[in-house]
């Protein structure tokens, strides 16, 4: 169970590397024992292609490009009104993507300039909070998210980037929610399984809860989705992350 490996001592951190050249297969390497990185078994090998194959990456690509499209003239009001803001548009978090390889996973910026800083001060404040956060990596009340942010996250618009994301071949329309590397200890034995996807902009946890669900059920979600992948069920996915978002339901 995910819930076990939080105290399995014997799981050491990992770096993430690509493949080499003209290598079947992405080899995960120890590092130095740290503890702000993730603890996996190390040396775990993942499958030489992403999940779903080439059809998938034919729907990503037709996806995203579509969706750019359409969103682009809401995309540059919200780029102008956090421009008017101060800081930065966009915000690259790095997360883990398909084999190991980090990437940078684009979204508008919904938090202060500062946010790692204000953050590390308010759980150093609030045991209550710092307990949420080590259990389930998100707080009810973020102090770190400014009052534009919070509407681009209930809307779930802060996402829009991420369709480049998916255009660069990081992302999936359709996939795991892309994790950090402190999150990568949680899935235990269940990594692999995300390792073997591109991460998603929506997934099997967006149109089961969202916030409402605990860590370990998104996890067993991740994995149940990597194992028994279809077109059939992306596309379902699809349609139910729009009445999802129209909805509202368990954003936060």
């Amino acid at each position: 169970m995910a819930l076990q490996s939080r105290s399995n001592t014997n799981l050491q951190p990992i770096s993430f590397y690509e493949s080499a050249p003209g290598s079947n297969i992405a080899t995960l390497h120890p590092l130095p024992k740290s503890e702000r990185e993730a603890r996996v078994p190390p040396m775990q090998r993942t499958a030489s292609k992403p999940v779903g194959g080439v059809f998938k990456r034919m729907l990503d690509i037709t996806g995203a490009a579509g969706a750019l499209v359409f969103f682009s003239p809401l995309m540059l009001i919200i780029s102008a009104i956090l421009s008017l803001e101060g800081g930065p548009v966009f915000f690259a978090h790095k997360r883990i993507g398909f084999g190991g390889k980090m990437f940078g996973c684009l979204k508008f910026r919904s938090m202060v300039v500062d946010a790692e800083t204000k953050l590390e001060a308010y759980l150093a404040s609030n045991p209550q909070a710092r307990e949420q956060w080590e259990r389930e990596r998100k707080l009810d009340n973020d102090p770190r998210i400014t009052r534009i942010g919070k509407i681009l996250r209930v809307t779930s618009l802060d996402e829009l980037p991420q369709f480049i994301n998916v255009l660069k071949g990081e992302m999936s329309l359709v996939g795991p929610r892309p994790i950090t590397r402190d999150e990568a200890g949680y899935y235990g034995d269940k990594f692999t399984h995300y390792l073997s996807c591109r991460p998603g902009i929506t997934g099997a946890w967006q149109v089961s809860g969202r916030s409402d669900t605990s860590y370990d059920q998104r996890v067993a979600l991740d994995a149940s989705y990597a194992a028994r992948h279809s077109l059939v069920t992306d596309i379902d996915i699809l349609f139910r992350t729009a009445k999802v978002v129209l909805e509202r339901s368990g954003a936060k």
